[in-house]
């Protein structure tokens, strides 16, 4: 799998080179940069407060360009956090490094490519500078991985989409000789309402480890005013189960300005382990910025350990 994914990286570079060279007569480019910066201002409060202060917690850095029949090159960087080395290092990694192909109804992607498992959800929630949606959060997925995916636009209410991954997402080299596998479904009965379905398994396991198999269901519904949604996601390995819910809402008071909020519960089998809130606001400042100011409660009942915090999160993006 990995030497597959050197040959559509291979490709992609090669096609984009080859592009570049006969577009530079075309007035229009078809090439856009990618620029996205998160970052935040926080403070504990409670009584046992650690944390004040700015935070640069993740940037993308990359570029994305179209060619003729559908297809399109993109690449993308992403420096952020990691909990091996200290707070005040970032790590780089490729997030993205992939070839994209559409063709009527079908989408193909192959390469160092977006996984299906909860970018919808992602995408609905809509504040991922502010917080992770919850199976990125809670480590139930990851969020990019090297393989190929399909997705086929049955009518304007029904799509599919199936994957095939290495299953240790972008920041590992494949190691294994498992892989993940994928099926997903998206549905639109009505207009603005939206149900996604997802099932997985990764089998991308040494001898110590197990299989992992991973579900999810997604309602929500999508109007001008307002959007509400809730999604409910299960994890089992090796016995351990793991799953919970989130539901969060947005109200839009007026095209620069909403209000949103956001309940997480997460459970080891039947067994409530944590929970958390969100509720803030978001402010557009002209085209590339956006700032939300938020209030935050996570609640850890293993330990008995209850957090409270106010963040200013910032968003700058292209």
């Amino acid at each position: 799998m990995r030497k597959i994914g050197f040959i559509v990286a291979g490709m992609a570079v090669c096609l984009g080179m080859n592009a570049q060279a006969q577009e530079t007569k075309d007035a229009e480019p078809k090439g856009k940069a990618i620029v996205q910066v998160f970052s935040n201002f926080n403070a504990d409060f409670g009584q046992d407060a650690e944390s004040l202060g700015f935070e640069l917690e993740r940037a993308y850095l990359g570029y994305e360009y179209k060619l003729d029949g559908g297809l399109t090159v993109k690449g993308v960087m992403d420096i952020g956090q990691s909990g091996a080395v200290s707070d005040y290092q970032r790590l780089a990694y490729i997030k993205n490094a992939l070839v994209q192909w559409k063709q009527g109804r079908w989408t193909l992607n192959g390469g160092l490519i977006s996984t299906t498992q909860f970018n919808f959800q992602e995408k609905f929630w809509g504040y991922r500078y502010v917080m992770k949606s919850f199976q990125d959060l809670y480590k139930f997925g990851s969020s990019a991985d090297l393989g190929i995916s399909a997705a086929y636009k049955a009518a304007d209410w029904f799509s599919a989409d199936a994957i095939i991954v290495n299953g240790e997402g972008y920041k590992k080299v494949q190691m294994g000789k498992g892989l993940c596998y994928g099926v997903g479904a998206t549905l639109t009965p009505v207009k603005g309402l939206q149900v996604r379905l997802y099932g997985g398994l990764n089998d991308d396991a040494s001898a110590a480890d197990a299989d992992q198999w991973n579900a999810a269901a997604f309602v929500g519904y999508k109007a001008k005013a307002f959007s509400v949604g809730a999604e409910y996601n299960y994890m089992d390995k090796a016995g351990n189960e793991q799953n919970g819910y989130s539901v969060y809402t947005t109200v839009n008071v007026s095209d620069e300005a909403s209000v949103y909020a956001r309940w997480d519960d997460l459970f080891a089998g039947s067994t409530a382990t944590s929970a958390a809130a969100i509720v803030g606001a978001q402010f557009k400042v002209g085209k590339y910025v956006k700032i939300a100011p938020n209030v935050r409660m996570q609640l850890d009942h293993a330990t008995g350990k209850d957090t409270y915090a106010g963040y200013v999160s910032c968003y700058f993006g292209l």
